[in-house]
Formats: structure tokens, C-alpha cells, sequence
């Protein structure tokens, strides 16, 4: 199952008559469900309540798993058991699977890594050097292990392959598309230009809200989301927006 997130749900009704009870469905795709807040993986069980879903995620652009470059990636699921089947079906020289019982932590990793990725290109679109896309990828980190703690999720979690592993290829990568709608936000062009200049779909800002929102519902401090929605959705500036995060009081380095 690999749908944009916004189109999950009506995919999946769509797809429910057809399903056989205990079939096995492996969402790749990495998002969450605007208005209900939810995880994709729980989207589909909603939708689909008679198989079973197993979420894959992980640094894995398309473009170089396609051409055969050494990958890893990691798999969570109903129960492990369906996790290890999935391990070991999709394992091979080349695409390294690993499981993980904690999905929630996967899933709000592997969701969230994509707003950061939005503030990573816009680093890169105004200008900006090496030190503050670390800043922002190491924040943003924290922003999102907070976030994903406080929803059930395992802190360890986010030092893995869904955590930081995924936050690193995007933020990084010209393969990213929210990397590159970040760089021309931060060269100046407004979401819409961006958004028509990239012409794919670009997770990290339907994320965006719904982070933001996930944010006030678990009273968890996320600066560089809420910032980077000012930017999406109220016509801030990159540069103001940027100026806003390094000009808050100054606290202790909390990791989550």
C-alpha cells in the first residue's frame, strides 16, 4: 500500500470488499490522516478490519531500491510473528529488513521526518550552511521523539532506521520531495509555486498540520513545526521564521 496519506482511507473502503479475512497488507507509505489525527496503519484497520497491516518504513528512496543500492529498512505489524513473515519474504542482498514492536514510534518517525525536511531544504534554499541543517535535523529530532513518547511510542525508537535514519536521508537528499519544495520556499516562491514546481506529492505539508495539531492535542512543545506551519499556511517568512527559532529563551539540550 503505497497512497499518498490523504488519499489512504478512501483507497482502502474502496479496496475492503475485496480483501480475504487475515490477508496481509504492508503500508509503506509515511503520513498521518488530517482531521482524525490518525496513523495510516490504524486508517487502514478502520477501513480493512479483517486483515492484518504491517507498516514498512525506513531511508528508502525509491529510486535507489529500484537500481538494486544496498537499503535497510524496518517492518512492525499486528504481532510480530506477521512482522517476521513480511522480514522474511522481503529480505534480500540488497534490502535489509529488521523488525521493531514499537509501530507507533515507527509510524510518527517515518510521518514527522518529513516536516523537518521541509525546514532542512529550506536551510538549503536561503543559503544557509552545514551547522544549521544539523541544528534543525537534531532539533527536530528531539521534536519528534517528544512527540512520539507522549503517544506510546519507545524513545529507542528514534534513534533507528524510522527515527533518525529516515530524518537523515530526507533532510539530505535531492530524491526528497520535501527537501526540494523546502529549497524553493526558502528561495522565496510561495507554497503553491513550490508545491506546482516539484509536481508530486509532497507528504510533509499535509503532515505539517496535522503535527501541529497532534502537538496542542498532547500538549507537546514542537517550535520547529509550529514554525514551519506559520510559514506553509499563515505567509510567514523563512527568513522571520528562522530569526523566530534562534531568538527563544534559552533552555537545557532535553533529547525528547
Amino acid at each position: 500500500m503505497a497512497i499518498p496519506s490523504k488519499y489512504v482511507r478512501e483507497n482502502m473502503e474502496l479496496f475492503a470488499p475485496f480483501m480475504k479475512p487475515e490477508q496481509v497488507i504492508v503500508n509503506v507509505a509515511k503520513g498521518l490522516e488530517r482531521g482524525t489525527l490518525l496513523r495510516l496503519s490504524q486508517v487502514i484497520r478502520q477501513c480493512i478490519p479483517q486483515c492484518a497491516v504491517c507498516t514498512l518504513v525506513g531511508p528508502s528512496h525509491a529510486e535507489e531500491v529500484g537500481r538494486g543500492i544496498p537499503t535497510a529498512c524496518v517492518v512492525s505489524g499486528d504481532n510480530m510473528s506477521t512482522a517476521k513473515m513480511i522480514q522474511s519474504e522481503f529480505i534480500s542482498h540488497t534490502f535489509r529488513i529488521y523488525t521493531n514492536s514499537d509501530e507507533i514510534g515507527m509510524e510518527i518517525g517515518a510521518a514527522l521526518k518529513n516536516v523537518i525536511a521541509l525546514a532542512a531544504g529550506a536551510n538549503d534554499g536561503l543559503g544557509y550552511g552545514d551547522n544549521t541543517k544539523a541544528a534543525l535535523m537534531t532539533r527536530g529530532l528531539a521534536e519528534i521523539a517528544r512527540l512520539g513518547v507522549k503517544m506510546g511510542g519507545n524513545p529507542l525508537t528514534f534513534n533507528g532506521l524510522s527515527g533518525m535514519g529516515d530524518l537523515i536521508v530526507t533532510c539530505t537528499s535531492m530524491h526528497s520531495r520535501n527537501r526540494r519544495a523546502g529549497i524553493l520556499l526558502g528561495q522565496g516562491k510561495s507554497l503553491s509555486e513550490a508545491l506546482q514546481e516539484v509536481h508530486m506529492v509532497v507528504e510533509g505539508v499535509n503532515t505539517a498540520k496535522a503535527a501541529y495539531d497532534l502537538s496542542k492535542k498532547y500538549n507537546v512543545a514542537m517550535p520547529i513545526t509550529e514554525t514551519i506551519n506559520k510559514v506553509l499556511f499563515e505567509g510567514s517568512s523563512v527568513h522571520d521564521a528562522v530569526l523566530e527559532l534562534m531568538s527563544r529563551d534559552g533552555k537545557e539540550e532535553i533529547y525528547y
